[in-house]
């Protein structure tokens, strides 16, 4: 078993190739003989056996050809230009998030008579539906996206999903909701005033929250993150009921319920936390309805479960 993941320096990149260089780590019932990681820069790499690098961006051409040639059989799609980069730097977000998307899969399937066709595992985002959002998402709601970074997502979807139809490849597709807790970096996330807040409430720091007591969130910890994305690579497309792009399943929580959680954990936390809302931001990030996963759930894609087993779980990894 040959495994590529792009992005590999990221956040969730890092997580889950500390999983796949593990001892023993199998993927699709066969133990991982290379996992080929890809990112501008790889200073956190497992010093396992089987783990190779190339260091590089992903929209260079010697990069792809780099990371294909050993024709991988699971491809974690992680590499991307967050939202608020991509807002700021519209020619690098179209460069990452689109074109080199486009030619990974090319490349990817130009070994046509190579069966079976690879699986590609891509993080896309529920910023494919923009704002405003109705009253309620599903797995039939229009995609919309309000951002470049969402309808770059979204273009990336249709690609890869026609490649799927073509036999070129497997894709599935996972629109994250927001995955907590991030590392405090400037990655031009929009969104990560989540994990923002979560990083102080276990500290018991203060700290302005930019959206209102009752703005709602979708939340899915690391673990439950990287469970999803394993799972995905490792389901039998009968399974995917012909769907190659789904909402993964998240906790729907209101801000003050969250704070609540983790005061109930770290007592005292909730008293630093004042707010001062952004409409803007609210708008984008803090107005999201109750998410209905029907698909993603008949297909065993699950979320953490519960409020306190989420702020177990990101507690733990805050700790590591």
């Amino acid at each position: 078993m040959k495994v590529l993941i792009t992005g590999a320096d990221g956040y969730i990149g890092r997580a889950l190739a500390r999983r796949l260089a593990a001892p023993g780590a199998q993927l699709q019932g066969r133990p991982i003989e290379r996992l080929l990681l890809c990112d501008l820069r790889l200073p956190a790499a497992p010093a396992a056996g089987c783990v190779a690098t190339v260091e590089g961006s992903i929209a260079e051409a010697g990069v792809i050809e780099a990371i294909t040639s050993d024709a991988p059989d699971v491809v974690f799609h992680l590499a991307s230009i967050p939202s608020g980069q991509a807002e700021a730097q519209y020619a690098l977000g179209l460069q990452v998030n689109v074109l080199a998307t486009l030619a990974l899969a090319q490349a990817l399937a130009a070994p046509a008579a190579r069966r079976p066709a690879p699986t590609v595992v891509f993080t896309s985002s529920i910023a494919v539906y923009g704002t405003p959002l109705p009253a309620r998402i599903d797995d039939d709601t229009p995609l919309c996206p309000a951002l470049s970074y969402g309808a770059h997502k979204q273009m990336a979807e249709i690609f890869l999903a026609d490649a799927t139809r073509r036999g070129h490849l497997q894709a599935r597709m996972l629109r994250l909701p927001g995955v907590v807790a991030r590392p405090p970096t400037p990655t031009g996330a929009l969104s990560a005033f989540s994990s923002e807040l979560m990083r102080a409430l276990v500290q018991r720091r203060p700290q302005v929250c930019p959206v209102s007591p009752q703005a709602t969130l979708w939340l899915l910890s690391l673990q439950a993150c990287l469970d999803n994305l394993l799972h995905a690579a490792e389901c039998a497309p009968d399974r995917l009921g012909g769907t190659a792009a789904f909402n993964l399943p998240a906790l729907h929580v209101r801000v003050d319920a969250l704070v609540q959680a983790f005061d109930a954990a770290f007592p005292g936390a909730a008293a630093g936390v004042t707010y001062r809302p952004d409409e803007a931001l609210e708008a984008q990030f803090g107005r999201l309805p109750p998410l209905h996963t029907a698909r993603a759930d008949a297909a065993g894609f699950r979320h953490d479960g519960s409020l306190p087993v989420l702020v177990q779980r990101v507690a733990a990894a805050l700790a590591e």
